[in-house]
């Protein structure tokens, strides 16, 4: 009988354990979109943001060879081909880290989405934000 209660608690543990550390990522793009075809970007910023999350997929998209350029929405260049939105999602576990990115590629003109990616890491598994956005930016460019 105490063997069997020793048995319970060490998989109730290990449960636990596996509950903390989970990890998704996915990216889709219109059909009949090519993003091959997109040279410049127009990441706009969140008026809440202030860790600058806007700067880092900037940063990010002119490693990969793109124009980018950042700033508010209302200063979006006519000439982009694509506006980048995001939404983040922060959580305090000792310290503060992010959850969740999910990045968004609109048309310009009509705000129709062309693609979009996201990532969810806990706590357990958790990423900076830099390695967050490469990982969805590289997600959403796979496709």
């Amino acid at each position: 009988m105490r063997l069997r209660i020793y048995f319970f608690q060490l998989i109730l543990l290990f449960l636990l354990n596996l509950s903390g550390c989970i990890n998704r990522e996915s990216a889709q793009v219109t059909a009949g979109i090519d993003l091959k075809q997109f040279h410049k970007f127009y990441v706009v910023k969140l008026g809440s943001d202030n860790r600058e999350i806007n700067r880092l997929i900037m940063d990010e998209l002119s490693k990969r060879g793109f124009k980018a350029s950042t700033g508010l929405v209302n200063l979006a260049p006519k000439d982009v081909d694509a506006i980048v939105t995001y939404q983040d999602k922060w959580q305090w576990e000792l310290t503060m880290y992010m959850i969740e990115l999910k990045i968004f590629f609109r048309e310009p003109e009509t705000q129709n989405l062309l693609a979009s990616g996201q990532s969810y890491h806990s706590s357990l598994s958790r990423n900076s934000p830099e390695e967050m956005v490469s990982e969805v930016l590289s997600n959403i460019f796979s496709k």
